[in-house]
């Protein structure tokens, strides 16, 4: 493991062991319904959507980037694919709508970045508000709900014991993990992140590489969007993913992948993601608000930040 993996290793379990301390029943196992129940299995459970959205910061991070639109992303994915299922379509094919939503997105992202020279900051702003602007104009402004079991499944089934969700941010991160440490993928977008003029001297395709990365983010935040849509069975666009982006990057800077690009470490903004979701986790026990989990969150990003800085 690298260094700074090892280091958010051991602040996750300096956080689990505050946790613990902080709730007492944080620890705790239980099985019911055919599935492992438990404070720790919610953190990972609930921490899905996040996951995904860490997945894709990274890649975007670590050429240098950022994508503040990703709550936006989520909440159109959400609302095409309940659009499909509120008017009798299959699931597969709600599924599939929203994934695509969440491409053209991405792809947009890339355009304005590159082709258009917009700085990520500012291209990802527009389509923050243009997004969620877009969400609301396809569902009305209301909130469309649909009962479909089987897409319902996706955020509440069980699959060997343990949440569906658990095997999907699994899954995404395992094949994300190979694309990048098996094939060229990883060391082009670190190449490019780290010194973007010298990549594109040695031939390297530089803003591919940008497309690639700000739509697998665009694919990644529809597909948690169907997530939080699936858990409630409807798609609500004034809410979906709202923050979100927020958490996404904190997890991705507490894995240790800096803002200025270069290094991706995917393991690290998985950590970094339950780390935060623990802390959420511990203090919702807690009886805690929502002012209480935005100060625990800063707090906690504020000690590694001050524990891992380096000398002037």
């Amino acid at each position: 493991m690298t260094r700074p993996g090892l280091r958010v290793l051991v602040l996750l379990a300096v956080v689990l062991v505050a946790c613990a301390l902080l709730a007492p029943r944080f620890l705790e196992f239980g099985f019911g319904d055919g599935r492992l129940r438990g404070a720790l299995v919610d953190v990972a459970h609930r921490g899905m959507p996040t996951l995904l959205l860490a997945l894709g910061m990274t890649l975007v991070i670590g050429l240098g980037g950022i994508d503040l639109s990703v709550g936006s992303t989520m909440a159109i994915g959400g609302a095409l694919a309940a659009l499909v299922l509120a008017a009798g379509g299959a699931a597969w094919v709600a599924f599939a709508l929203g994934l695509g939503g969440g491409l053209c997105v991405g792809l947009g992202n890339g355009l304005l970045v590159r082709a258009a020279g917009v700085p990520p900051l500012v291209a990802t702003l527009i389509t923050l508000t243009a997004g969620r602007g877009l969400a609301q104009a396809l569902t009305g402004g209301q909130i469309v709900t649909f009962e479909r079991p089987e897409y319902a499944a996706l955020a509440s089934g069980a699959f060997l014991g343990l949440p569906v969700t658990l095997w999907q941010g699994a899954l995404a991160t395992v094949a994300l993990g190979a694309l990048l440490r098996a094939t060229r993928l990883g060391l082009y977008l670190e190449a490019c992140g780290d010194n973007p003029r010298a990549a594109r001297l040695c031939g390297l395709p530089v803003a591919r590489m940008h497309g690639f990365a700000y739509a697998l983010t665009g694919v990644l935040a529809a597909w948690a969007g169907q997530l939080a849509a699936a858990d409630i069975r409807a798609a609500d666009v004034h809410s979906t993913g709202l923050y979100l982006e927020l958490d996404a990057i904190l997890a991705v800077v507490l894995g240790g992948t800096a803002l200025t690009g270069g290094r991706i470490h995917l393991l690290g903004s998985v950590l970094g993601v339950l780390i935060l979701q623990a802390l959420t986790t511990a203090l919702l026990m807690r009886g805690a608000g929502t002012e209480a989990l935005l100060v625990g969150k800063a707090v906690a990003v504020l000690v590694f930040a001050l524990l891992t800085r380096r000398p002037a």
